[in-house]
């Protein structure tokens, strides 16, 4: 039986991140991931893991000037000495709340600079990452969510991930942003599988609970179960109410 993961980026965003952690035990998850963690002391994340016995499975690189319209740093030529602290910052708290994962957010950036800038920024990556036994994430973000993200779909994540030419870089399969860009979902989780680091599922076309909409996760889940992947999917929704409300979905799966 699959397992899931709860991204407290944006389930239970009313508690603090520890009391989060503790929510989603209670809930019944077998995991959680977050989005950007700083601001909480990593020893009280730490706690809360602990106390729960669950794993953080990863979390983001920061997304820079956020009042400015940044959404990440890693492809943005002329910011590299910013994307790089940025990966530091991320590694550094990673490995003191034990999380194996960091997603390097590339940010609003196109053409071949930006994406020679992304690719020796995620070898930067590659490089700190090795150092405490991590990995890397990319991933495509649709259109209409991340107007002028530089990475939008898993063809260029892929092409991406080769040009680095690590061991430890993959690819973060996220469905609805996949399913809104470009769709043939069973097809790109079968014949990629082994460059996926992580999938997240939420309905399409509003990134409520999956239980609904365009993506019958029914059948996705039991595919991917098939195809033997045995890492906790992540949960990257917006509750339609309160998260607990909303729940259903994973007690009907269960």
């Amino acid at each position: 039986m699959l397992r899931f993961s709860a991204n407290l980026g944006f389930l239970w965003q009313e508690l603090s991140l520890p009391d989060a952690i503790r929510a989603a035990k209670a809930a019944g998850f077998d995991a959680v991931e977050c989005h950007y963690p700083y601001d909480i002391s990593a020893e009280a994340v730490r706690q809360a893991l602990t106390e729960t016995g669950l794993p953080m499975l990863g979390l983001n690189t920061t997304r820079g000037r956020v009042e400015d319209g940044d959404n990440g740093l890693a492809a943005l030529p002329g910011r590299e000495e910013e994307a790089r602290r940025a990966i530091d910052q991320a590694f550094d708290y990673a490995s003191a709340i034990g999380t194996r994962n960091v997603h390097v957010m590339a940010g609003k950036s196109n053409g071949e600079e930006g994406r020679s800038t992304f690719i020796h920024n995620l070898r930067y990556a590659c490089e700190r990452a090795d150092k405490v036994g991590a990995n890397v994430l990319i991933e495509p973000l649709n259109h209409r969510d991340a107007p002028g993200y530089f990475l939008q779909t898993m063809e260029q994540a892929l092409g991406i991930i080769s040009a680095v030419g690590a061991q430890n870089i993959k690819l973060m399969f996220d469905c609805y942003h996949i399913q809104i860009m470009q769709g043939d979902l069973t097809h790109r989780l079968q014949e990629h599988l082994d460059a996926i680091g992580h999938i997240q599922i939420a309905a399409v076309p509003d990134r409520r609970e999956p239980d609904h909409g365009e993506i019958d996760y029914r059948y996705i889940l039991r595919f991917i179960e098939k195809l033997g992947y045995d890492r906790p999917i992540g949960a990257e929704y917006r509750p339609a109410t309160t998260t607990e409300a909303g729940l259903a979905w994973l007690q009907a799966y269960r």
